[in-house]
């Protein structure tokens, strides 16, 4: 750097070049940030012979320094003359990328992906495969950590015979577990199966990903050479996280091998995959079900699931595991639209009746939540022949809580049936809820019905419901008439204030006379839920009512009485 030194005109810049040197760290750095003023004021010439091996040489500072030179040199190509010349960045960041500091590292390999880019073929070949070589091959981790980043952008630009010099770098030299996983992280292009046997569990899992993203870049020969081996041994890993990340990634696998590996393949390994010894691996496996069967050839398809897939698919239903059982009645209903009416009808749909019946509320749920793809495929008039007894025979249980979990499934069903097949088949099952002897039932079935009034809409409730409802008042048992007005306290707003004014407003005032002092005081607490009654009524009609009430004899009565005055009075 002498000749700066000599020309006045470059004196600021021999300024800069020393305080490179200088012992204050934030000088440095000022120094490093402004390379680029340096490189052009001393030319693209002087640049490559002396400010870069100058820079190459005096790579030991403090990290902060280094990395604002791992980026700096990064967009260097302009000023070391273009890409014809870009080369000579290759030596500081080949230095830059063996250094200790992580973030360091990342940089220059960021910069080296860049600069890739700039160099011919020829030049690639020349230059960078030899600088990736060099670190891949290096006595510190540090280095060989830095070369997984580099081979992705090299390798699909040189020729074949580099293609393999590279593979070969790769299994002749022993990395550790981190550096194995950088490879499955970062290579999406160089394939070595030998890495996939790692000892490492957590190697192989990152391996059943990369292969999957390798399998959809590779042309058939090779996929089936280079790739399919080691997936289909992870696929019969002794850790299951291995093979729990094939059955994850299953779907992504099958789409990118094609049909034809799928049926000589896949099939095999999928069904092992579902009889798997872990739970977790026959839950992700029982997840892809019925996207794996979509996915197979139209025209063996149907022999595929009869023969190799739905075998399986019975023993899952009896799973000894919930949340398998509960994967596969998520997607099972699925397969009716694939395998037509007569295989639903004979072999799908008792396995649908055993799930309607499973101890689990998820996978009755996902049952139901399901039951419009059956619908589609074999009718109305058969699902009420088959599933919906059972839903029924549930609805009627002894054990109160089996009956509770089909309360709340109602709503859904009703969706996915219709008003009027709801009318037909289900409606008197909601109805007798309201009596239960259980009140955990009757409050599920009031809230059950103020669900089916927000789906049917208000006119629906007038016709159906509401007459049902209102005659509970007459009944014998008083826990029946208090049942009436909990519907009606859950039902007015969504009816509307035409049909509560008109038809609920009297069965409540009528109430307020009850023999039961229960009776008598919910009436005033259903008084506080009409206060968007229009104000004649509400003055007229139910204020004497409540006034009423506050005389009564019984405590509670008279308390929610003067209660509900208020509350009307600030209304």
């Amino acid at each position: 750097m002498a000749g700066a030194e000599g020309d006045d005109s470059l004196y600021p810049i021999a300024v800069l070049i020393d305080e490179l040197r200088n012992e204050d760290v934030q000088l440095r750095l000022n120094s490093i940030k402004k390379l680029s003023t340096i490189a052009l004021a001393l030319g693209v010439e002087r640049t490559r012979t002396e400010l870069l091996p100058f820079l190459t040489d005096t790579i030991y500072d403090e990290d902060e320094v280094l990395l604002a030179l791992a980026e700096q040199l990064g967009s260097f190509t302009v000023l070391v003359g273009g890409p014809e010349f870009v080369n000579c960045l290759l030596p500081p960041l080949e230095s830059l990328a063996t250094v200790e500091e992580t973030v360091v590292r990342d940089k220059a390999v960021e910069s080296l992906r860049k600069i890739s880019q700039e160099h011919s073929p020829v030049d690639l070949e020349v230059h960078f495969v030899p600088l990736v070589k060099r670190l891949a091959s290096g006595d510190w981790f540090t280095s060989r950590t830095s070369a997984c980043g580099l081979f992705s952008v090299c390798y699909p630009r040189v020729s074949s015979t580099v293609k393999a010099e590279i593979r070969h770098s790769f299994r002749n030299n022993d990395f550790t577990p981190s550096l194995q996983r950088n490879i499955k992280l970062r290579c999406s292009y160089v394939i070595d199966p030998g890495i996939s046997f790692s000892l490492q569990d957590s190697v192989r899992l990152l391996a059943v990903e990369a292969g999957v993203s390798i399998a959809t870049l590779l042309p058939q020969e090779d996929l089936e050479a280079l790739v399919m081996p080691t997936l289909l041994q992870a696929a019969d890993d002794k850790s299951w996280r291995v093979r729990y990340m094939v059955a994850d990634k299953f779907s992504e696998l099958q789409k990118a091998v094609g049909p034809e590996i799928t049926k000589t393949d896949l099939v095999p390994a999928f069904q092992n995959l579902l009889k798997d010894c872990e739970a977790e691996v026959r839950t992700a496996a029982a997840n892809k079900v019925k996207v794996f069967c979509e996915n197979l050839l139209e025209d063996s398809r149907e022999t595929i699931i009869m023969t190799h897939i739905l075998p399986c698919v019975k023993e899952l239903v009896s799973d000894t595991n919930q949340h398998v059982k509960s994967a596969l009645a998520s997607v099972i209903m699925g397969l009716s639209t694939i395998l037509g009416k007569d295989n639903t009808v004979k072999h799908l749909l008792p396995l649908f009746l055993v799930q309607l019946k499973d101890e689990c509320p998820e996978v009755r749920l996902n049952i139901i939540s399901n039951l419009d793809c059956v619908n589609e495929v074999i009718g109305i008039r058969q699902l009420s022949q088959s599933l919906l007894p059972a839903i029924v025979e549930l609805a009627e249980d002894a054990k109160w809580r089996v009956r509770l979990a089909i309360i709340e499934y109602m709503p859904l069903l009703a969706g996915q049936l219709g008003v009027e097949f709801f009318d037909e088949k289900l409606n008197s099952l909601c109805m007798a809820w309201l009596i239960d002897h259980v009140f955990a039932i009757r409050e599920a079935a009031t809230c059950n019905l103020m669900k089916l009034v927000e789906k049917f809409g208000a006119e629906w409730a007038q016709n159906t419901i509401v007459p049902k409802v209102l005659g509970m008042a007459n009944d014998s048992n008083y826990l029946h008439r208090m049942t009436t007005l909990f519907c009606i306290n859950a039902l007015s707003e969504i009816c509307g204030q035409e049909i509560t004014t008109k038809h609920m407003l009297p069965v409540v005032l009528k109430m307020s006379t009850d023999q039961v002092a229960n009776v008598r005081f919910n009436v005033a607490r259903s008084a506080c839920t009409l206060l968007y009654l229009d104000c004649i009524s509400k003055q007229t009609k139910v204020k004497p009512v409540l006034e009423k009430l506050a005389t009564d004899q019984d405590m509670d009565v008279k308390y929610f009485a003067l209660e509900a005055i208020s509350v009307l009075a600030l209304a």
